[in-house]
């Protein structure tokens, strides 16, 4: 691929014009990126032109239009001297928020990605840890027989294999397990005939019983009359606030309760 020469000014003529301040331009207009040619719109013919130079930049010598009849005619703004007096990186910033936003939404992508993270896969039935009793590793390893195609006979993969060197350690384990929950069985069942021998009921009902006990449960302390219980508080009303409604409440329920209540037979 052959080097590309940058554009340099080969002529010190101007069009004796003011030099051309990009501040004053809109910036969809020029375009100085450092990754990409340097262009400008003509301000006199609105076309796209290339601005020559490193240090002295200056519209390229170009015709009013690309149409064959204009092409002999020179524009005007050739020759112009341009002055970059803008902060190029906000620039450039400013100019891709614009494509983005003037993008379609279907195409437009976000400035930082999110990638949602891959469920993990399941952790194989050998691997997982859980109580080991006889009777679940037997379930496990019939269940991977049933579903492995390479479980043939006496040939086992290496989860099948797994799983079937724990069920033959259950299977000899399971005696000393039985005769633990057996042990563990007969201390309870000595726990409970220690908790409710006979003595030991005797000493709770001594403890907790007796004749002081049952005196003072007995005892019942002589109460005067609209006087009030130490265990009442002190809001507690001795005597309905509306004696009237009071009593026709009552006489409502005898009422209620004696058409409730069966006939009695007459002696007659």
């Amino acid at each position: 691929m052959p080097r590309q020469r940058p554009g340099r000014v080969r002529t010190k003529n101007t069009n004796r014009r003011a030099p051309l301040l990009l501040s004053t331009m809109a910036p969809e207009d020029f375009n100085v990126r450092p990754s990409e040619t340097k262009s400008i719109a003509c301000p006199d013919c609105r076309t796209w032109r290339r601005i020559m130079g490193d240090t002295v930049l200056k519209i390229r010598v170009h015709p009013v239009s690309d149409e064959q009849g204009a092409m002999r005619t020179t524009c005007p703004g050739s020759d112009q001297l341009v002055v970059v007096n803008i902060d190029v990186r906000s620039w450039q910033v400013a100019q891709d928020r614009l494509l983005r936003d003037a993008m379609p939404q279907d195409n437009r992508r976000a400035a930082q990605q999110f990638y949602k993270p891959l469920p993990t896969a399941a952790v194989p039935v050998a691997r997982i840890k859980g109580e080991v009793t006889l009777e679940t590793t037997r379930q496990s390893y019939l269940a991977h027989r049933k579903g492995c195609i390479r479980c043939v006979g006496g040939q086992h993969c290496t989860d099948g294999g797994i799983l079937g060197r724990r069920y033959v350690r259950a299977l000899q384990e399971e005696p000393a397990r039985r005769e633990a929950r057996e042990q563990m069985q007969r201390q309870e069942r000595r726990t409970e005939r220690t908790r409710t021998a006979p003595s030991v009921r005797t000493a709770q009902w001594a403890k907790y019983g007796g004749l002081t006990v049952e005196e003072s449960n007995n005892r019942c302390t002589p109460r005067l009359p609209e006087t009030r219980s130490e265990f009442s508080g002190p809001a507690l009303p001795l005597a309905p606030h509306d004696q009237a409604a009071h009593d026709q409440r009552q006489a409502e329920l005898g009422k209620g309760y004696a058409w409730k209540a069966p006939a009695v037979p007459s002696p007659a």
